[in-house]
């Protein structure tokens, strides 16, 4: 009765037998390799590399500037000195009799009358603000301050704009060789009123 149920149990026992054949694509093997080789960065580590890479990069950064800087220096000298040489060999060109070409000033020069032309511009404009008409310039005053004070109604300046009004004809009539007095006068009324706010 023993043997033969052992028999009976080793031919019930059956082995499979792998048919397919299990294999990994390079890919897999290559990433799983590298990353058992290259230990992972901690984050401090990181953040200290992070840190030196922009520190690097402001350098250059710098640096960079002030190449450009020094380039743009070297530039604008040597532009300066090729005009100051064309300036003074057009100069030196001219014949005596030629005052065409022999009078080409250089940039100094030029800066001095354009000084001296900015300062009479300046006394003319003092002259021509100066009170040579005061009733004029009165009653403009009056009007800029009525503006000033009734900025929402401005219609209850009408006493004040009639009276500067009369006060242009009268000076126009007085004076006929300036045709439009009263032009100038509303513009340096509207310019006053503009200061004044």
């Amino acid at each position: 009765m023993g043997a033969s149920h052992s028999k009976s149990d080793a031919s019930d026992e059956k082995v499979f037998q792998n048919e397919t054949h299990v294999s990994f694509s390079p890919d897999i093997v290559n990433h799983l390799s590298d990353r058992s080789e290259v230990p992972e960065t901690t984050p401090e580590r990181q953040l200290i590399l992070d840190a030196h890479i922009r520190e690097r990069i402001r350098h250059e950064l710098e640096h960079l500037k002030r190449e450009d800087e020094n380039i743009r220096r070297e530039i604008e000298h040597a532009l300066e000195r090729e005009n100051l040489d064309r300036e003074s060999s057009m100069a030196g060109e001219a014949p005596q009799g030629d005052s065409t070409v022999g009078d080409v000033k250089t940039s100094v020069s030029l800066l001095g009358d354009l000084e001296e032309i900015r300062t009479k511009i300046e006394k003319y404009q003092l002259n021509r603000r100066a009170p040579e008409f005061p009733e004029v310039e009165v009653s403009a005053l009056a009007v800029a301050e009525c503006y000033k004070y009734n900025k929402d109604s401005p219609l209850q300046c009408w006493p004040e704009v009639t009276q500067f009004r009369a006060s242009v004809d009268r000076l126009e009539q007085v004076s006929l060789a300036l045709p439009s007095l009263r032009s100038v006068f509303l513009s340096t009324l509207v310019q006053q009123y503009f200061q004044s706010l």
